[in-house]
């Protein structure tokens, strides 16, 4: 797992021109690739450095570490989902086809849990992809040949949920792209397939095609109508107890959009949320946060198409 963090840092560092010129949702500020990097990075740094042989432990506390440095919104919906993988993990020191299929449903649904509007079309579908895959029959189970099967499932399954997401978003319908954050996925769930079964069990030769055919696109997409956003995304740290970081979700999707709250770690009467939000100005957060709490490890970072 450790040796799988560092390869998908790697390769979305990689990747990252191609993912930041295909991003058109739900902003097109142009980081996606960068804030998926960036992101995953912590969660390998973490991972690195934590001595443990239960692999849920190990990635639970990796994805509580990238989501407390997490950029935008793919960056905070993987360290989400990481995260609830290693939870549902937890306890086991090796993995089974099996045991990754629970964990990769548990990932699912807990992303989409933490977002106020959820859609189709965007890293979402992909990880309902990932999900949805059976355990591979005429293998022995629990053995580690299935375990690379089904990883190899997982990353064609992401791939072919990429590439319908021009058919799901109207946006990618009108530049004729992917999804920046879809296929940030995939180079993630390929890279898990190639560390756990060798570089034959993933493609990397068809997603680098995939790539560099959406780097194609995305160049031709340059004079496509898309709105051009401004204001800002806001992401910080506070401590909260339920109720009030229920209220706190309500009261930001009433001044903002893409609204994200995940809980990171338990507290004497609460837990340390993870906050993100569009709004037009930081104060429009930063007022109804305040009133809730203190909020700690603060970022704002410009929406405008032209300042990326």
């Amino acid at each position: 797992m450790r040796r799988w963090l560092d390869l998908a840092h790697r390769d979305l560092v990689r990747h990252s021109p191609v993912l930041n010129a295909l991003n058109v949702f739900p902003v097109a500020d142009a980081d996606t690739g960068t804030n998926l990097a960036t992101t995953v990075r912590a969660a390998a740094e973490a991972a690195a450095v934590l001595e443990t042989g239960d692999v849920g432990e190990l990635l639970s506390l990796a994805g509580q570490a990238a989501l407390e440095e997490a950029r935008g919104n793919s960056g905070t919906l993987f360290s989400v989902f990481l995260t609830a993988v290693g939870r549902s993990l937890e306890g086991s020191t090796r993995m089974s086809a099996e045991s990754v299929r629970l964990a990769l449903h548990a990932g699912h649904v807990r992303a989409w849990s933490v977002l106020t509007d959820p859609v189709d079309g965007t890293m979402l579908s992909v990880l309902e992809a990932a999900a949805a895959v059976p355990v591979p029959q005429g293998v022995e189970d629990g053995s580690n040949q299935q375990l690379k099967e089904f990883l190899a499932a997982v990353s064609t399954a992401a791939r072919a949920a990429v590439l319908v997401t021009p058919d799901q978003l109207e946006i990618l319908r009108e530049t004729g792209t992917v999804d920046a954050g879809a296929l940030g996925m995939l180079v993630v769930f390929d890279a898990l397939a190639r560390t756990v079964g060798g570089d034959d069990a993933g493609d990397e030769n068809a997603l680098d095609a995939l790539i560099d055919a959406a780097a194609a696109r995305a160049a031709g997409a340059g004079d496509a109508p898309h709105t051009v956003h401004g204001g800002v995304e806001v992401m910080c740290t506070v401590e909260l107890t339920p109720l009030d970081a229920a209220e706190l979700r309500h009261e930001l999707s009433e001044v903002g959009t893409s609204v994200i709250m995940s809980a990171v770690t338990e507290t004497g009467d609460g837990y340390r949320w993870r906050v993100h939000v569009h709004v037009p100005r930081p104060e429009d957060a930063l007022t109804v946060i305040g009133a809730r709490g203190k909020a700690v490890n603060l970022t704002v970072t410009s929406l405008s198409e032209a300042d990326g």
